[in-house]
């Protein structure tokens, strides 16, 4: 009875951004816009995904028990699916807009969401690509990053991005690890790609980035749960490519429907968005 009286705030309002904005996601492979949500809708969202996120995660390990990769964060997905308030969120037209905005496309779809939670003493993310998980045929793809609570310090795990790194495209076929963090952080210093992070956000802020820009984050030095919640977009019209990998066969088959390589990626996972 409280979930059906709580204040869950329409977030179907078009929004745009300037066009030095677009050309700065479109130069660095990402970009920020402030206040996407108000206070009073980040509270609210907040405690929808949050709630929810502690009833799906499946993670049980303690810290010193996981790899890099889980202790990175508490990794929750396609919330949409299971919670309709966090439908409302995840399928926002605000957040499309602007992500259509970016890539420069008339409609974008969705690929999936994640809640992100990195645990007070979590560790870091490793350096690494987005898109080397995905079985898309397109470059038009671009995930929103968005604080449900204020990181007031890098060190709380803020998200980092090696400027420009998104124009060489697909650069090393690994997955978030120690190796990929390694091979990664040699290829952003021998090309001298400037890392470029927020020094703070507030809750409702977001950051952008392409599915190949090279990114990471600290661990969270901080006694409080740094708190995300991420949307993955892809232009519509994108087709399905052949996976490369086991990570990509498994990509196909949880986010887009088992579908044909060489069909439209429009399964019912992938909605569109505008």
């Amino acid at each position: 009875m409280n979930e059906i009286h709580q204040y869950i705030p329409n977030l179907d309002d078009i929004r745009t951004v300037s066009q030095e904005q677009v050309d700065e996601f479109q130069k660095n492979g990402h970009t920020i816009t402030l206040g996407l949500l108000s206070t009073d809708e980040a509270v609210a969202y907040q405690k929808i995904i949050s709630g929810a996120a502690d009833k799906f995660n499946q993670e049980k390990r303690k810290l010193n028990e996981r790899d890099t990769y889980g202790k990175a964060f508490l990794q929750i997905m396609n919330l949409w699916r299971v919670n309709e308030q966090v439908k409302r969120f995840v399928l926002a037209k605000r957040f499309a807009s602007i992500a259509a905005a970016l890539l420069q496309v008339e409609n974008v779809r969705l690929y999936h969401d994640q809640a992100l939670f990195k645990e007070p003493g979590g560790g870091p993310t490793p350096w690494h690509q987005d898109q080397n998980y995905w079985p898309l045929d397109t470059e038009k793809t671009v995930t929103m990053w968005m604080p449900l609570v204020d990181i007031p310090n890098p060190d709380m795990g803020m998200l980092t991005f090696a400027s420009g790194s998104h124009l060489k495209g697909n650069v090393f076929d690994f997955v978030i690890s120690d190796e990929s963090d390694d091979a990664f952080d040699q290829y952003v210093r021998d090309h001298r790609l400037p890392i470029v992070r927020p020094s703070a956000m507030k809750a409702g802020d977001a950051t952008w980035h392409t599915g190949y820009t090279i990114h990471n984050a600290p661990g969270n030095n901080y006694n409080a749960m740094r708190e995300v919640m991420t949307v993955i977009y892809f232009a519509d019209g994108a087709k399905i490519s052949a996976p490369k990998h086991k990570y990509q066969e498994n990509d196909l088959k949880q986010w887009l429907g088992s579908k044909e390589p060489g069909s439209l990626a429009d399964s019912d996972l992938n909605p569109l968005l505008l």
